[in-house]
């Protein structure tokens, strides 16, 4: 079947094809993902999980009040006291601010007791689409004017919302230009060529388009595709194919030396890259669609949209790639093209490179190599000691300090601590709820009641600030109280609450699934037991060292407050299912090897010939996603160190060293039970001045 599909782009005539089909895709996929950022969602119920309570309240809410609606928080602080100047001037903010469209009642300006400070409370009905812009509105009314001295601060949830959508929305320009840039330098570093990079960039950049298309229309069928999945789409689109393009230019390269005929050597590159390529590829696409399970929104979500980008990266570098690569001149290599060599048999100047040099390091001592390594490994993951998951406050979010953020702590030092973000109880409108919340433990005063549908809504401030684990407890007390009235709580701290509690399960729930996944695919792939429990649990390894040195960067070098708890999750998929696309190019070219030279002398020879390829790939993938780290939110900061460093530990240590080593040390025996093991048996090991050839 791979060398049928082989023919397709690497044939005279059907290469044209090929070509025509993919401007066909581009023209559809461009006017459908044109219109992907309309259709992105970034409130808290397209995170939350449908089932959790905080999601339901959000719901019953309709019911209450029959529209959405919204908290905007204005505060006012002047540390010497505030003037009867800087009252009018809130005043008068305030009562332009009323007349913004989709406004509510104003209420406010409310004065600190201790004279300092002011709140105005102005909530906003409708969607985030037109809330928003409000926002925006309500910010310039309120700086508009402003006495000196005076500190003018838009925070509660709508002033938090507005500045995480601010940041979400700029991601894909900036971020894909980033991409974009960290891509073509890697390429021109690894080729040196004027030329060849445009190839891999344009098909990566046709991928990207067509994948768009496809988030589209999966959003339009009721998928929750967040600001934050468009982003990684980017990266993980442009990454993953530049990978796939390197290890197929790389073997065409090696093909071309070997036949006069262009199309003959592509054709040959298909079918002995392919079957990695393709095995890689489904790796990554299964694990992230093992994230469907999810109970987070934002976590499932994710899955299909990485799922649909690695597939259209797929599909890009095994067809249009080939097909363009074909249509173009040997000179497109230059100024190193490569030359048919009758002659030409196994690429014999490798063997006196570095990785050739680095083949004889690993064939010396084996064995000290591959424990010297894994313990390594394991004195990295000892940082997972340091590592903080969990809730993380409002402030935690964000690498810097948005306005939100600084009128929260202005509200903190002069009003109780929880207000602007009040727990939201819904329950039957009956008068023991009231007395129920009031009574709770925690709670610092609860508001009047909205009624509507048989329903009462209440908002309880609470003593402590929203994103503490004190207004958790409360939280929790709220809902022990309300339960037996029928009552739900919502709000802030909830959503917050509900959304560490089910990344937790998901945790739990996917990792084991996408282990038996990745496992599987390993075994089908190289048609054996043992070598794919070796690549297993070498990865485990690898991820248990990054999440380590995570944890001692976060803490004392970046100085954040912690990690989320979805993160082990979300960075468990990226660097199982990618660094296992390392090993899985270096062991499927070692198999092939094995099977004309024998076990260790494969392992040698399949490092010298891949070293600088693998280690190209996934140099450009760990810059790719470092690109991330140019946004200003501390989640895609640590995704991206973890996921840059995780990748390099797993190309310039776990496949260099560690996986050859225990290959090479076990040798035949590696391919239990396949026919391999059984015929080499008794195989002798090469010297190491003898050439790996």
């Amino acid at each position: 079947m791979i060398s049928r599909l082989a023919r397709l782009p690497a044939g005279r005539r059907t290469k044209w094809l090929v070509l025509t089909a993919w401007v066909v895709l581009l023209m559809a996929g461009g006017a459908l993902g044109g219109k992907l950022q309309g259709v992105t969602q970034n409130n808290a119920d397209a995170y939350l999980p449908g089932s959790a309570e905080a999601t339901r309240v959000i719901k019953l809410q309709d019911k209450v009040r029959q529209e959405d609606s919204m908290l905007a928080v204005v505060s006012y602080e002047r540390r010497s006291g505030i003037t009867p100047q800087d009252r009018a001037n809130a005043q008068a903010a305030a009562a332009k601010a009323g007349e913004l469209p989709h406004a509510g009642q104003v209420v406010g300006p409310l004065t600190s007791k201790d004279g300092q400070a002011m709140q105005v409370f102005l909530p906003f009905t409708g969607d985030g689409g037109v809330v928003l812009p409000a926002i925006d509105d309500l910010r310039d009314i309120v700086e508009h004017g402003r006495p000196a001295g005076l500190d003018v601060h838009v925070t509660g949830p709508g002033g938090s919302l507005s500045d995480l959508v601010r940041v979400f929305s700029s991601i894909d320009g900036p971020l894909l230009l980033v991409t974009l840039a960290v891509v073509i330098i890697m390429l021109l570093l690894t080729y040196r060529s004027p030329f060849l990079w445009l190839v891999p960039v344009v098909c990566a950049g046709a991928a990207y388009t067509l994948s768009q298309g496809v988030v589209y229309l999966l959003a339009e069928a009721g998928l929750t595709v967040s600001g934050q999945s468009t982003g990684i789409l980017a990266v993980l689109v442009f990454g993953a194919a530049t990978d796939y393009a390197l290890l197929i230019i790389a073997r065409y390269r090696e093909e071309l030396h070997r036949h006069e005929d262009k199309h003959a050597a592509m054709a040959v590159a298909l079918r002995r890259a392919g079957p990695a390529v393709l095995a890689s590829g489904a790796t990554v696409t299964i694990g992230l669609l093992c994230l469907l399970i999810a109970e987070l929104n934002s976590t499932s979500g994710l899955g299909p949209v990485g799922a649909a980008g690695i597939v259209c990266a797929l599909a890009a570098m095994t067809t249009m790639l080939p097909a363009l690569l074909v249509a173009l001149p040997r000179g497109v290599f230059w100024p190193v093209a490569p030359r048919y060599d009758a002659e030409y048999a196994d690429a014999p100047e490798q063997e006196h490179g570095v990785w050739a040099r680095v083949a004889r390091f690993v064939s010396v001592r084996p064995r000290v190599v591959w424990v010297g390594t894994a313990l390594l490994l394991g004195v990295l993951a000892v940082g997972l000691t340091s590592l903080r998951t969990g809730p993380i406050s409002n402030a935690g979010q964000f690498v810097g300090t948005p306005d939100s953020i600084v009128g929260e702590r202005a509200i903190a030092r002069h009003f109780p601590a929880g207000t602007g973000s009040p727990a939201i109880v819904i329950g039957p409108d009956t008068p023991g709820l009231h007395d129920a919340v009031a009574g709770t433990r925690g709670v610092a005063e609860v508001g009047k009641p909205v009624k509507g549908g048989g329903y009462a809504q209440y908002e309880a401030t609470l003593t402590d600030a929203p994103d503490s684990q004190a207004a958790r407890a409360t939280v929790d007390r709220l809902r022990a109280t309300v339960h037996p009235l029928g009552g739900k709580v919502g709000g802030t701290t909830a959503i917050n609450l509900d959304t560490q509690r089910a990344a937790r399960h998901d945790n739990k729930a996917i990792i084991p699934v996408v282990l038996a996944v990745v496992l599987v695919i390993l075994i089908l792939l190289l048609r054996a037991v043992v070598a794919p429990l070796l690549l297993m649990l070498t990865v485990v390894l690898s991820f248990a060292a990054s999440l380590g040195v995570c944890g001692l960067v976060f803490t004392h070098l970046f100085g954040f407050e912690g990690a989320d708890s979805g993160f082990p999750l979300t960075i468990f998929i990226f660097l199982v299912a990618l660094g296992v696309d390392y090993n899985i190019f270096l062991m499927t070219r070692v198999r092939e090897e094995s099977q004309r030279l024998g076990t260790r002398r494969g392992v040698l020879r399949g490092l010298t010939v891949t070293g600088g390829v693998i280690t190209s790939a996934g140099l450009v993938l760990a810059a790719t996603f470092g690109a991330l780290a140019t946004l200003p939110l501390t989640g895609t900061v640590e995704m991206a160190f973890a996921v840059a460093f995780g990748v390099l530990l797993d190309t310039l240590i776990v496949r260099s060293l560690l996986v050859p080593a225990l290959a090479y040390d076990l040798g035949a025996r590696v391919w239990w039970p396949s026919g391999l093991a059984a015929a080499g048996r008794g195989e002798s090991e090469p010297r190491v001045h003898e050439p790996v050839g």
